[in-house]
């Protein structure tokens, strides 16, 4: 196999917590709107919304609150109160402003690995947020390059791979979603590391390649050196 000489990681739900906040404030938001509708009715209609303004709003936290306001208008019938907006909008604020905990091993993986190879972020999302998470981490240092991008896939990471490396043949992407992280870089010839969560976002949700020689899954963060010079050593 060609060698290993970049490693691309995700940043969210991958080197720090992300899906724990929303999942709390879709549970502030149904606390809400209790009055309007049931919790199953308002996710639902959430996530249609969520879905819908995808291409306008993007991914992050400022979409996620306009879906919210959004929502909250279409289930009261246009009838939402002033205050229950203004709350929509602290809760995303918190978010915006909410403390970076990195996962365990994160750091230490992205540690190792800089070592040998060029790492790079490649992570999608609001810029500003991003930008502001990746420095509260204490891994920027770490990272040979940051690449925050509106979608993925493989043109990107093929784009990405070819400006912080030798193209996609020789590098590998690491994240916690199949949808975004592995199967879009598989297809653009990378391997596709699968680092699962126990809360994925609906949105985020595939399955796993079948028959795909470059795709691997570990449990956490710690394995992933292992695993690296495990792929070093194949004829």
């Amino acid at each position: 196999m060609a060698d290993l000489t970049t490693i691309g990681f995700d940043a969210d739900d991958t080197l720090w917590q992300n899906e724990t906040f929303f999942r709390m404030t879709q549970e502030r938001f149904a606390q809400l709107l209790a009055d309007a509708a049931d919790p199953a009715h308002l996710a639902a209609r959430l996530e249609a919304a969520e879905r819908r303004n995808l291409g306008h709003y993007g991914f992050g936290v400022k979409g996620f609150m306009l879906s919210m306001i959004e929502t909250a208008i279409e289930v009261t019938a246009g009838r939402v109160e002033a205050s229950v907006i203004a709350e929509i909008m602290a809760a995303g604020r918190e978010m915006l402003a909410h403390p970076v905990q990195l996962l365990p091993h994160a750091r230490e993986a992205v540690t190792a690995l800089a070592a040998d190879h060029r790492v790079v972020l490649i992570t999608k999302g609001d810029l500003l947020d991003q930008e502001r998470k990746l420095a509260q981490s204490g891994l920027g240092d770490l990272f040979h390059g940051v690449e925050i991008v509106s979608s993925k896939t493989p043109e990107v990471y093929r784009a990405a791979f070819a400006r912080h490396g030798e193209g996609p043949e020789t590098a590998m992407m690491i994240g916690n979603s199949l949808k975004s992280d592995v199967l879009p870089a598989l297809e653009a010839g990378a391997w596709g590391v699968h680092v699962p969560q126990a809360l994925t976002w609906a949105l985020e949700r595939a399955e796993p390649p079948k028959d795909a020689k470059k795709f691997r899954s570990i449990q956490d963060l710690a394995a992933l050196p292992g695993l690296v010079q495990e792929l070093h050593s194949l004829p």
